[in-house]
Parts: structure tokens; C-alpha cells; sequence
């Protein structure tokens, strides 16, 4: 099971400003325990992280309501993404939408392979709860359905690939993408900035979600670039 041994790294809104000056193109906050802990997010970091950069920011952890919502968009974020709260009660993500606009609702999709069953009949499984809860759901059903409900984008995770540093779950991925018209990110197992080319390429996402190779300095946001922008991916140039 992933999300499990997790490792703190430092001050988040050290850690956004790092990579805000250091050229990243967005930066997502997910408090991954606030859910399975039944609390809300921690809108004092929220407000803090968005005072000290300029560039999308995208909050999602123990938001279960149009509420919820509000409060972590006025504390300073552009975008919202539910998960656990919107497989329990899928409602809120078109009235999320209907409140603030498609662009700004994502809905996270944490995935676990499984074998294959009637009710799951792509053998991706949506889990809840920081992976703890298995939802008897397709994965692929519920990205249509999302969409459908109003998500303006899709970050898809891998538990399977979550920090692994063996690359991104291509297969799941490019199902997703090739599935909904709206943008699809994919979310773990970014071990090498070839495994971001990978999945921008064949696993058809429209971006890319990284963690460890940057926290732990293994590669810096312009390695990564440079390698994209070389092999012919558009990126944002770093100023």
C-alpha cells in the first residue's frame, strides 16, 4: 500500500517558493491525510503558499462540500481537487462547478490495478482515503462520469507506480486520456524526467504531476525542461 512511511521534507511554503523561483509551472498541495483523518485542510498554509508565489495553485485534501471549497479559494488557491469526498458523494463535483466554474474543480482519482471483474471491467480500481479503501468502482467509468459532472481536469494516480520512481501507470493513463476530452495529469512514480517524456508521449497526458526526483534535488525543474523542450515537448520556458 502506498501513501504509507511518508517522509517530511520541510516547510510547505519553503518548499513552493523553492520551486516557484526555480521555474514549476503549477504547484498542487494535497494534504493526503486530512480525509482518512475526517478533518479539513489546513487553510493557514493554504494562505501562506499563495502569498509567496505567482503561478497556479491547486489544493485538494478534506474538502467535502461547496463550503470547503469557498474557504480554500478565498485563502488564495485557483483550483480545487476533490477525491474521497466526490466518490462518496459525486454531486459535489457539479456543484462545485456550478459555483466556481469547471476550470477551476479537478478531481484527483486514486487507481489501484486489480483483477479484472464485472464491476470493474479495466481492472483499475478506484480506492479512497489515501488508498486505504477499495470502492468496488471502474476507473474508467468514473473519469467519464466526472467529466460528465462538470471536472475541468483529472489527476490520475497510480497507487501501484506511487513512489516507486519506475515510471507512470502508461496503460491507465492513456485509457483516461483517450477516454474524456478534458486534460488528464499524471500522478505517480516520476523517477527520471524520460519517464515524464513517456507519458506525455505515449500515456497521452496533458501534464505531468512530480515529487520526490525534485524534492530530493535529484533533478533540478530545468534538467527537466530542458530534456522535454529537447525531445520536442512544449514547455514553459524558465525566466
Amino acid at each position: 500500500m502506498r501513501f504509507q512511511g511518508n517522509i517530511d521534507i520541510g516547510d510547505p511554503v519553503e518548499t513552493a517558493r523553492r520551486y516557484y523561483d526555480a521555474g514549476a509551472d503549477e504547484i498542487v498541495f494535497y494534504d493526503i491525510t486530512a480525509s482518512a483523518e475526517g478533518r479539513g485542510i489546513f487553510l493557514d498554509v493554504v494562505e501562506r503558499v499563495a502569498e509567496s508565489i505567482a503561478i497556479p495553485f491547486s489544493v485538494g485534501g478534506g474538502i467535502r462540500s461547496v463550503a470547503d471549497m469557498r474557504a480554500v479559494l478565498l485563502a488564495g488557491a485557483e483550483k480545487i481537487s476533490v477525491n474521497s469526498a466526490a466518490v462518496k458523494r459525486p454531486a459535489l463535483i457539479g456543484e462545485g462547478a456550478a459555483a466556481f466554474g469547471s476550470q477551476a474543480i479537478v478531481v484527483g482519482m486514486d487507481v489501484k490495478r486489480v483483477e479484472a471483474r464485472a464491476e470493474v471491467p479495466s481492472g483499475y480500481e478506484v480506492v479512497i482515503n489515501g488508498g486505504r479503501t477499495f470502492m468496488n468502482r471502474d476507473a474508467l467509468e468514473w473519469a467519464a462520469r466526472c467529466e460528465a459532472l462538470g471536472a475541468g481536469e483529472l489527476c490520475v494516480n497510480s497507487i501501484d507506480a506511487d513512489g516507486t520512481r519506475d515510471g507512470y501507470e502508461l496503460t491507465l493513463t492513456r485509457a483516461i486520456a483517450k477516454l474524456v476530452r478534458i486534460p488528464v495529469i499524471a500522478s505517480g512514480g516520476a523517477g527520471s524526467p524520460s519517464h515524464m517524456y513517456d507519458v506525455l508521449t505515449e500515456g497521452k497526458a496533458s501534464a505531468a504531476l512530480i515529487a520526490s526526483i525534485v524534492h530530493y534535488g535529484q533533478y533540478s525543474i530545468v534538467d527537466i525542461k530542458r530534456y522535454l523542450a529537447d525531445r520536442g515537448c512544449k514547455v514553459r520556458p524558465v525566466s
